[in-house]
């Protein structure tokens, strides 16, 4: 231990570390990288207890209705929103970007909503999806901006298969059946949301191993 010339002991000085934007990026990453695994998790398992359950037919939303699935769905599709909106205040300290935020708060918000209000109890819930089915693909062209290499594409790719999707939705729930094809709505509905949740899945393993977005 140092001295000062009075022989008395030295102050010690402490030093603390603000997080860095790496860091930020990195946890970030991470609670992205957990929303989607949990969640995709979620709806297999949800999907294997259902009595009955009809992937073809059936809604995604359909197990927040069924009493065996009900709680682990729409617990599951809250906490989406939750991890959404904040991997979105993450790595905004990372990035920011004002308007990539708000599409990610605006996905969050749309899922919370919809898990929430389950599709049984009022019909703001097919609001609420349609809101997260939009804004969270809409989340990952977005992204797209913060990343290089194959991960561009990838989120190009996946951010616009579900928009397109959206629309055979749009196009099918207004009359139009014949447009879901062989995979039916239970099919084109997973087509929205499955390719986000594994590019989410690949976009927060990248945030975590790279933590460096673009400014």
């Amino acid at each position: 231990m140092t001295s000062t010339p009075t022989g008395l002991p030295a102050a010690r000085t402490t030093h603390f570390q603000l997080p860095t934007e790496q860091a930020y990026a990195r946890a970030g990453g991470l609670a992205l990288l957990v929303l989607a695994a949990g969640f995709m998790t979620a709806i297999m398992l949800a999907s294997s207890i259902a009595p009955g359950y009809d992937m073809n037919r059936a809604a995604i939303s359909d197990l927040g209705v069924i009493p065996e699935t009900g709680l682990l769905f729409n617990a599951s599709l809250a906490a989406v929103g939750v991890l959404n909106m904040l991997g979105g205040v993450l790595l905004y300290a990372a990035h920011g970007r004002t308007w990539l935020l708000i599409i990610f708060l605006l996905a969050g918000l749309g899922a919370l909503g919809a898990g929430l209000v389950p599709l049984d109890t009022s019909d703001f819930h097919s609001l609420f999806a349609l809101m997260a089915f939009l804004f969270f693909n809409i989340e990952a062209l977005g992204a797209a901006f913060l990343v290089s290499g194959p991960m561009r594409p990838i989120s190009l790719l996946a951010g616009l298969l579900g928009l397109g999707f959206v629309v055979v939705m749009i196009i099918g729930d207004g009359g139009n059946t014949a447009v879901f094809g062989a995979i039916g709505h239970g099919g084109s509905e997973r087509l929205i949301v499955y390719p986000v949740m594994l590019w989410m899945v690949a976009f927060g393993g990248y945030l975590m191993a790279k933590g460096d977005p673009a400014r």
